[in-house]
């Protein structure tokens, strides 16, 4: 399988409270949450869909597992009106949280994966399949960015600016080359950017 991401994010790159509805939302005095509600074109929510549906497994960190075991997992599909593919791709195929602290997860096909986190890792990408994909999940993303883990990335970026919240790039981190495979603007204004990882970039010399 190939490992690839997801992420909704500001155009200064906060990915923090796109939804604003939970505790995890509102963490760290965040109040601007709600940025992505409503934002996006039909071709966007039906890639969005269309993602979901091509998963063959999923990988969260562990905030982001709980944000979606307490929505995706305890709803039924009747409760979520024109998002069934991902509601039944979450509830159907195999969950993996790369977690220290969960340790009896509620949510049916979940396993926690166990200390060595990049060995794991590595393991379920030898598996045969399609895409382990990650979705949220903004300190897990960096670590597998560090560590050369993540094949493909799909960037949304929402025309906004809000100026507080989590962002999905640290302040300092490592650098990476980024080869474009895809990308499109809505009828909105999302952009929809698909890279994948290609080593290190090139500076200018040090003269």
């Amino acid at each position: 399988m190939k490992l690839t991401t997801m992420t909704q994010l500001t155009v200064d790159g906060v990915m923090q409270g796109n939804g604003g509805a939970s505790e995890e939302d509102r963490r760290n005095g965040f109040t601007r949450g709600g940025w992505a509600m409503g934002k996006g074109d039909d071709d966007t929510q039906t890639l969005i869909k269309d993602t979901y549906e091509r998963a063959d497994a999923f990988l969260f960190g562990r905030r982001t597992y709980e944000l979606f075991a307490g929505s995706w997992g305890a709803a039924a599909a009747q409760d979520v009106p024109g998002w069934e593919p991902v509601w039944r791709a979450l509830n159907t195929r195999p969950k993996y949280v790369a977690s220290t602290t969960l340790t009896d997860p509620a949510w049916p096909g979940t396993t926690v994966l166990p200390g060595d986190l990049a060995a794991a890792i590595a393991d379920l990408k030898a598996k045969p399949g399609g895409e382990l994909q990650v979705h949220g999940s903004g300190e897990l993303i960096r670590w597998l960015l560090a560590n050369e883990l993540v094949d493909e990335m799909t960037l949304i970026v929402i025309p906004v600016i809000v100026g507080q919240g989590a962002r999905l790039f640290p302040e300092t981190g490592p650098d990476i080359a980024l080869d474009l495979a895809e990308s499109r603007t809505d009828a909105k204004g999302v952009t929809i950017q698909v890279y994948r990882p290609a080593g290190r970039p090139k500076y200018a010399p040090v003269s």
